[in-house]
């Protein structure tokens, strides 16, 4: 078996188990138990392979909590970032599960215990509120203690069952299965689901847009992470050596800020290399004391609300001051826009996934376009296929920000056609390897391609009045067939004499019945 099908395999075991626990509660509301059992189990491997380092004679697991001496504790918080005793190992509780009447209080109290342990080092923020969503008191487990425990033990006898070891994950498969999870739960939860997942197909093409020709990054940023997956497409799409201080993002719901957390630690980041704040980004930014990044990677959520001219200290804001007026409180969108400009490094880029109509409209967002345009900043506005996303069929545009371009041009990319840029799929559509390479492609060269890609100059754009969509200077390709008129007239003509041929006739057959 391939390690490709061995994935595959373990993605249906996976799904399967979470459909089986789930029961009566919803798929949604349950995922965090799934998640949170699939993270405990794979932090506990971890967190024993680093004590034995390898021996073959230690077995932490069989150790008693007594035997453990306090600078061993010390020194593996320091390093891992947390601590967990032999006994609260996922591998012994879930052993001892089904027998366990106190197993829903005893869980809580691990986690508890693990989230402390990080308390006054430096990795506490990142170690903290890490199991709030794992409620194992939660009603939506059971009305009873008796009913909860026997659903969590279901959730940690199927993630006990999966064919996963920490020491054998050379293909990242816990991270593999944990975006797999998240994947699946986003796409059966409707409108939801798009807001804090971003499909890897489309992660791939925004990670290789900021990341393009950049050697090395000293760092990636993600201002409405969701669950990291745009940041750990960058991980996947690269050499670790190339994002040099580490992952850093910012996201507004506090289950999904967990998620993604989580999934730094699932994919092996270790907590010194990433900093997931928790917040609303744009009126509580964290960040802003950093140095600006090299690479940034965005999919904010699209027309939302947000203070904008409600709050006056807004409009003297570094991240909005410049553009000399804020996105419309209704419409958000050039709010994310700015403030990722702001945080973009000289030499940096930024790859955000765009409204269509942000690119179009009148008023504030027509003189936001003009800022942008006139400093030079926009380097690329691709226009995608509809029904990329979970969630939203809308076709959204990429909008790509550079602050070191050498010409003034601005490059317009149509990759709406099927086949070329997209396959259907059967719930999404889907952008395989070839065609992100087709974009990509186009990107880096910028020259013309009729009906796909036009690198436009400085002044066409000021004579559109700023308009930035990709209708406005891509034309579109003629499907209508294509009539040749003169052979159309050719054959009228025969046809005419064929019809005054076949009357004469007639009149001639209708004077002899007469005669």
């Amino acid at each position: 078996m391939t390690g490709q099908q061995q994935a595959e395999a373990l993605r249906r075991e996976i799904w399967q188990i979470a459909n089986r626990v789930r029961g009566a509660v919803d798929g949604w509301d349950f995922k965090q138990f799934v998640l949170g059992a699939l993270f405990y189990r794979f932090i506990s491997e971890n967190f024993t392979s680093y004590i034995e380092g390898g021996d073959d004679s230690i077995n932490y697991a069989g150790m008693a909590d007594a035997d453990i001496p306090d600078e061993a504790k010390v020194d593996a918080i320091k390093t891992k970032g947390y601590f967990i005793y032999p006994s609260q190992l996922f591998q012994n509780v879930a052993k001892t599960a089904s027998k366990n009447d106190s197993l829903n209080t005893d869980l809580a109290e691990v986690f508890s215990a693990i989230e402390a342990s990080a308390s006054g080092y430096p990795s506490e923020e990142d170690i903290i509120g890490l199991f709030a969503d794992f409620d194992t008191t939660s009603n939506r487990l059971g009305n009873t203690v008796k009913q909860k425990n026997e659903r969590l033990t279901e959730v940690l006898k199927g993630v006990a069952g999966l064919p996963l070891k920490f020491d054998e994950n050379e293909g990242d498969l816990f991270g593999d299965a944990y975006e797999f999870l998240i994947s699946n739960y986003a796409a059966n939860a409707g409108k939801s689901g798009g807001e804090f997942f971003t499909p890897t197909h489309v992660s791939k093409l925004i990670a290789k847009l900021a990341m393009h020709k950049q050697t090395s990054v000293n760092k990636i940023y993600d201002p409405a992470a969701g669950s990291g997956s745009l940041l750990l497409q960058a991980k996947e799409e690269f050499e670790k050596h190339i994002i040099e201080d580490g992952f850093f993002g910012q996201e507004i719901n506090y289950t999904t800020y967990n998620l993604a957390r989580m999934n730094m630690f699932l994919h092996n980041i270790n907590y010194d290399k990433f900093n997931i704040q928790y917040g609303n980004t744009l009126e509580d930014p964290h960040f802003q004391d950093d140095k600006p990044f090299d690479a940034i990677v965005s999919n904010p959520p699209y027309s939302v609300k947000w203070k904008g001219a409600d709050d006056p200290t807004l409009i003297n804001d570094e991240r909005f001051a410049p553009a000399g007026v804020l996105a419309p409180k209704s419409k958000a969108d050039f709010a994310f826009v700015l403030h990722a400009l702001h945080y973009l490094s000289a030499k940096g880029r930024a790859a955000i996934v765009c409204f269509p109509g942000i690119f179009y409209r009148g008023g504030a967002e027509q003189k936001i376009r003009k800022y942008l345009v006139d400093n030079n900043f926009v380097e690329t506005v691709i226009a995608l296929a509809p029904n990329l996303f979970f969630g939203t069929t809308i076709a959204v545009n990429i909008l790509v920000l550079a602050k070191n371009k050498t010409d003034a041009a601005v490059q317009f990319i149509d990759a709406t056609e099927e086949d070329t840029f997209f396959r259907k799929g059967v719930n999404i559509n889907i952008m395989e390897d070839r065609h992100i390479a087709e974009i990509m492609k186009m990107f880096d060269s910028k020259e013309n391609v009729p009906h796909v890609a036009e690198t436009v100059p400085y002044d066409t754009i000021v004579e559109k009045d700023y308009n930035l969509s990709v209708s406005a200077y891509v034309e579109p390709k003629d499907t209508r067939d294509v009539v040749d008129i003169a052979k159309l007239n050719a054959d009228l003509e025969t046809t005419v004499a064929k019809i005054d041929q076949l009357r004469a006739d007639i009149d001639a057959i209708v004077a002899e019945i007469e005669a």
